[in-house]
């Protein structure tokens, strides 16, 4: 993907995601232990899966650090963490979701990390529609204190802005077949993927992460 294409694609997600957050309902994060904290670097660890589509961590890993990276913290490169976990015997994410945050510190030296679960990842059909869905949490660990300093959780669906169309419900049966087939085809899970780990790591209030110290905006929230 080239350049262009990328930041086409990144500015695409960040319309979506402000879009669907006017349509909910606003709630406030308690930020204290976040701004006592102010962590500099974040650790992003293999997110833990509890669905059946067993590309769903990988698909979600490696879409996790830029929206981190844009909110001005540096992110421990995914493939040093993987090699490092690798080169210890650890593969999967249960296993290494359950190293100390001490160990974790002293390891890779960053001041967080990032703890993920995925709940929903692929396409879900249905009588009259087919959707691809990704929903995940997560929370972001103080590896210093090993406290909770912030938590949410995010979802995206393929068919988000989308209206029924005409053609009854024999033409709505049809385009739910065509739809599961094409989202088959295309990997759709991972796009949606992309738009629920902005959705999940943005920073901004009233639910996002702080701005970090590499952010024009840090000490601002």
């Amino acid at each position: 993907m080239s350049r262009f294409s990328s930041l086409k694609f990144w500015l695409a997600l960040c319309a979506l995601a402000l879009l669907s957050a006017c349509a909910q309902p606003v709630r406030h994060v308690d930020y204290s232990a976040f701004k006592n904290a102010r962590p500099r670097s974040i650790l992003v660890l293999p997110p833990d899966n509890a669905t059946t589509d067993v590309n769903a961590s990988n698909s979600m890993l490696s879409q996790m650090t830029m929206p981190l990276a844009e909110a001005g913290y540096y992110v421990i490169p995914v493939a040093v963490m993987e090699e490092t976990f690798k080169q210890n015997g650890l593969t999967t994410a249960g296993d290494i979701q359950q190293t100390s945050p001490e160990k974790l510190r002293e390891i890779f030296g960053a001041d967080a990390a990032v703890y993920s679960k995925i709940t929903q990842f692929g396409t879900q059909y249905r009588v009259l529609d087919s959707a691809t869905v990704v929903t995940a949490s997560a929370k972001l660990v103080d590896l210093k204190s090993g406290n909770v300093l912030w938590q949410g959780s995010a979802t995206a669906n393929s068919n988000e802005g989308n209206n029924s169309s005409g053609g009854g419900l024999i033409g709505m049966l049809v385009m739910a077949a065509i739809k599961q087939v094409a989202n088959s085809l295309t990997d759709k899970s991972h796009d949606i993927a992309g738009v629920t780990s902005y959705r999940l790591l943005h920073a901004g209030a009233p639910t996002g992460l702080l701005y970090g110290p590499h952010s024009p905006k840090y000490g601002t929230d």
